[in-house]
């Protein structure tokens, strides 16, 4: 289905109780309708807890990786996973992605039927119905880029046969993962292994060898020096397989060489512009997808621009706000946002300011700390002078993007003053 025409569908689907926090009183309305009436998160009828998106924050951090991707000669594959928000594909797209990585077939299927034109399956693909689908998906539109992983001789056996069975008139094209390392993901241990998942896809005609791949995040304990240490394996496992013929006579016209998380993509840009003049031009292919939101805990700290602080800074762009539905003690509060609210895989909620239900002022949250989450409540520690109250939001900010989009099937995108511009699908 085309971009667009998905897109305007997302605008009709109607509000009801299947979104958490958006006005009772707005059931009925289409998401577009809702977003057109620019209503205020704070005295327009919203319900707590609810999860907004910060409008600015998520278009600095955009333009933010488009010009780091374009002053490095860097092509651009965000990883979809992070949100699978096709409005936040779109915006991408927008800003100069060449398309958008994903990490399961579910996910492929989501970006086809919002009309994700190319498409980085950064995982091993052995699923046969599957691959019977995909394979339908390249026949009936030329125009269709796919690639993904392969590891192993057997997964190459499995997807050929799939492939042979569906009669798919279009190879597969694929790029070999060398892992991180012993004890890693995912990925061929060692470049022998490499060489001969090369040799196995080159005896198929189902499948294409387009380049080489693989997650420096997976480094064992990492450090720039291990990062960087594998990265050059990577690019001269690239270089060994172009010398050996193994990208010549399949109509490429670039070889594939893709990495790049959220963590180390400043390693991957230096050693990706080092790479040598092989037989044909290469798509340098940087996969990061956590910056559209950043967050305020576990990739604040990793940011590769803490490193080099020159490239800019992203925003965090989530906020999390919940309510104090009980005050026990002097000592302690609790809100109405739990475990299944707020992202708590690696880090607790960070509490960031206060909301007041008396005059709709806010400060910050001092002497205000997450110390836990249940089910549905949040555990408050308070100062003797925290001077929080039952009835106040408590605003807080969230680690890790990844399991915080999958909470929320519609996220309002908020603008400072509170007014709600936008809604953003989320499809997990």
């Amino acid at each position: 289905m085309p971009a667009d025409k998905a897109t305007e569908q997302l605008a009709n689907e109607r509000v009801d109780h299947r979104f958490k926090g958006l006005p009772p009183d707005a059931e009925g309305l289409t998401v577009g309708e809702l977003a057109a009436q620019r209503r205020n998160l704070f005295t327009d009828g919203f319900t707590t807890p609810v999860l907004a998106l910060s409008a600015e924050s998520v278009e600095h951090n955009l333009r933010l990786l488009e010009t780091y991707a374009e002053r490095h000669g860097l092509a651009f594959a965000p990883h979809g996973k992070t949100s699978m928000a096709p409005q936040l594909f779109d915006r991408q797209l927008e800003h100069g992605a060449w398309g958008i990585t994903a990490a399961v077939p579910h996910q492929v299927r989501v970006y086809r039927a919002h009309g994700i034109a190319r498409i980085f399956l950064a995982n091993e693909l052995v699923d046969a119905p599957a691959l019977r689908w995909l394979a339908a998906e390249l026949d009936a539109d030329p125009d269709f880029r796919f690639i993904c992983y392969v590891d192993s001789v057997r997964g190459v056996e499995l997807m050929d046969a799939a492939l042979t069975e569906a009669g798919a008139a279009r190879p597969v094209d694929v790029v070999v993962e060398l892992g991180a390392g012993e004890g890693a993901r995912t990925g061929a241990r060692t470049e022998a292994d490499c060489t001969a998942v090369a040799d196995a896809v080159a005896a198929t005609t189902t499948l294409r060898l387009v380049g080489v791949a693989g997650y420096e995040g997976e480094v064992p304990q990492a450090t720039s020096d291990r990062v960087r240490e594998w990265l050059n394996r990577l690019v001269s496992l690239a270089a060994d397989l172009d010398k050996a013929g193994r990208f010549s006579g399949t109509g490429l016209d670039e070889i594939v060489i893709s990495a790049g998380g959220s963590a180390w993509f400043d390693a991957v840009a230096d050693v990706f512009a080092e790479i040598p003049e092989l037989s044909l031009p290469v798509l340098k292919l940087l996969r990061s997808g956590a910056y559209v939101s950043h967050d305020d805990g576990h990739y604040r700290h990793l940011t590769p621009f803490n490193r080099v602080p020159d490239e800019g800074a992203l925003q965090p762009a989530f906020r999390l706000w919940a309510q104090v539905v009980s005050r026990p003690s002097a000592e302690q509060a609790f809100t109405n946002a739990g475990k299944r609210d707020a992202a708590y895989d690696l880090d607790l909620p960070e509490a960031q300011v206060v909301r007041s239900a008396r005059d709709g002022s806010q400060r910050p949250a001092t002497g205000i700390t997450v110390t836990g989450l249940s089910d549905q409540h949040g555990w408050i520690r308070t100062a003797p002078d925290a001077g929080i109250e039952v009835g106040d939001w408590l605003g807080m900010g969230l680690s890790h993007p990844c399991t915080s989009f999958d909470k929320w099937q519609l996220i309002p995108l908020v603008e400072a003053d509170g007014t709600v511009v936008d809604y953003i699908r989320t499809f997990f």
